[in-house]
């Protein structure tokens, strides 16, 4: 399945993404001294674009495309996040998809990958890297791979400890008639979340485990369900500035994925379009 059609230039705002992003933004305060004129919003959007689809450097970010300096993009993108800008978004967009009944609450599937990183916060060394220090990206999605919740943590965190967070960040979507709804009825994933411990867990959130044993042959089905998380994290991985993590603090690398999550599921809405 094709989500969006690319483009030659993804770092471009949209103005149809400019009107869901722009009420989000908080209002800037008084300039206190006085310089040059502020940098407005939507180029300093573009410039973030710019960083998280090639992955440069803040500081060779080229000023020439308009974009204002790479500090100025990264303070801008630092603020947003801590107010939650990238959050808010993220549940708009969701409740685009619901009400056109695209979301599929059937089952919500959970999976990590990893990724190189420097030490520092929510960084640690990583078991499959020569104890590297490293990161994990951690996906949860719903049946048809439109993410719900990520989050970040250090390489050496084992991937069953996420389960619980990540169910406890997927929004409630209103959208339809009725209670938002933010349960699955399953959560399918593979032998790194096989611990009965979890397994109970589920039960007692009334959601039913669809989790493959170790040391158990293939066959179990849960491949075939995986199959939208693992796109789905293919999909970030497309975002150069997430290949590795060059970020030693771990807020902005969280503020990346959490506007790399609202463009892939604003693929999903513009295929309603």
């Amino acid at each position: 399945m094709v989500v969006g059609k690319r483009q030659s230039r993804p770092w471009i705002v949209s103005d149809e993404l400019s009107s869901l992003i722009e009420p989000l933004l908080p209002v800037p305060g008084p300039k206190l001294v006085e310089g040059r004129p502020r940098v407005p919003d939507r180029q300093a959007l573009c410039g973030i674009l710019f960083v998280l689809h090639t992955g440069i450097p803040w500081e060779y970010l080229p000023q020439e495309l308009g974009f204002g300096s790479g500090m100025t993009c990264r303070r801008r993108l630092a603020a947003w996040n801590e107010a939650g800008v990238w959050d808010r978004l993220h549940v708009l967009l969701l409740e685009k998809l619901r009400s056109k009944n695209q979301l599929d609450r059937s089952r919500a599937v959970i999976d990590s990958s990893r990724v190189r990183a420097p030490a520092g916060p929510k960084s640690g060394p990583s078991p499959v890297d020569r104890a590297r220090p490293g990161s994990k990206h951690h996906l949860i999605v719903d049946g048809q791979g439109i993410p719900l919740a990520v989050s970040l943590t250090g390489g050496n965190r084992n991937d069953v400890t996420q389960l619980e967070p990540l169910l406890d960040k997927i929004p409630a979507v209103a959208g339809r008639v009725g209670r938002p709804r933010r349960r699955p009825d399953a959560v399918p994933a593979d032998r790194g979340y096989d611990h009965e411990k979890y397994r109970r867990l589920l039960w007692q959130r009334g959601i039913r485990p669809v989790i493959a044993k170790r040391g158990q042959p293939h066959g179990t089905g849960t491949g075939t369900f995986r199959y939208g998380v693992e796109r789905t994290i293919a999909w970030l991985q497309g975002f150069r500035r997430l290949r590795i993590r060059w970020e030693r603090h771990d807020d902005i690398r969280e503020a990346f994925l959490g506007l790399a999550v609202c463009l892939i599921t604003h693929r999903h809405v513009q295929r309603l379009c």
